[in-house]
């Protein structure tokens, strides 16, 4: 099996899907930020099954200068193209997109932009303004270079896949939008590219993060505020854990009636900093139900 061919540029990008296009074949993509790990495999993995064996998976490594605010690590956000596409060549991706910002941004920031509305100034988006609005704005870009049949995003970051589907939907962008599964190491810690900035204690201390949703998920039978109470609990317990938000909200990330019907499908969502590094992780809840 040959390699990705890489692309860096949109005209190279568009040629090389140019053959695809023409054949009808079924275009799958994975935005992504490079520093690649398993987690991304297996969105490469779900893309590959969602296209056969005759379409095409199209990745792209871009770190997005618009989605970090001030004081964020964009500028020690890790590059490591040829380990990133060792891996691309792995998962059988056909096509790596790799461009410079001035090739996503042409004449600098762009003048149209795009308002997340209000799912984004919740959670993240309290803590992060604008981060949304950058993320949007390269993923609706990056949308518009690959015209994907499908496309590829983790749950691990569950308000971005909430967001990216509601801006599919409202900008009737055609896109089938896939949420893959968080990918977790073998101690339940889920797999970030900021994990590699954790020292060895602040590793063992960031697994309270995981810990306190799995014990969330144990107690959710017994409803909301069980489920709630058990995460803290576990957070307790964290000696260097600044924890900057725990809820449990709607699967869609819309607030839960007082009155939660059991059954109910809910999600509870973390965000801390372990030291320097701010990580976040979340769960799949179903309220009352045993």
């Amino acid at each position: 099996m040959s390699g990705p061919v890489l692309a860096s540029t949109r005209a190279e990008l568009a040629a090389l899907l140019a053959d695809a296009r023409r054949a009808g074949e079924r275009v799958g993509f994975v935005a992504t930020m490079g520093a690649l790990h398993e987690g991304h495999a297996s969105l490469m993995q779900v893309a590959r099954e969602r296209v056969g064996d005759e379409g095409k998976v199209v990745l792209s490594i871009f770190v997005n200068p618009l989605q970090f605010g001030a004081g964020e690590d964009l500028d020690r956000y890790p590059r490591t193209l040829e380990a990133d596409l060792a891996v691309a060549e792995k998962e059988g991706v056909d096509i790596v997109f790799a461009p410079s910002v001035e090739e996503v941004y042409p004449g600098g920031s762009p003048a149209i932009t795009l308002d997340p509305g209000p799912l984004g100034t919740i959670l993240e988006g309290r803590t992060r303004p604008g981060h949304f609005a950058g993320m949007l704005i390269v993923v609706a870009k990056l949308f518009g270079l690959v015209r994907p049949d499908v496309a590829v995003f983790g749950e691990k970051d569950y308000q971005q896949l909430a967001l990216i589907r509601r801006m599919v939907d409202d900008l009737c962008l055609g896109i089938e939008v896939v949420g893959a599964p968080t990918q977790r190491e073998h101690d339940g810690l889920a797999l970030s590219s900021r994990n590699r900035y954790l020292g060895p204690d602040e590793r063992l201390e960031a697994l309270h993060l995981s810990r306190a949703l799995f014990a969330a998920q144990e107690e959710a039978r017994y409803g909301v505020h069980a489920a709630l109470d058990a995460a803290r609990a576990e957070l307790r317990r964290a000696k260097a854990v600044d924890l900057d938000y725990l809820v449990i909200t709607a699967a869609d990330l819309g607030d839960l009636p007082a009155q939660v019907p059991d059954g109910t499908e809910a999600r509870i969502l973390v965000a801390a900093r372990v030291g320097a590094t701010r990580l976040i992780d979340n769960l799949s809840l179903t309220i009352g139900a045993s």
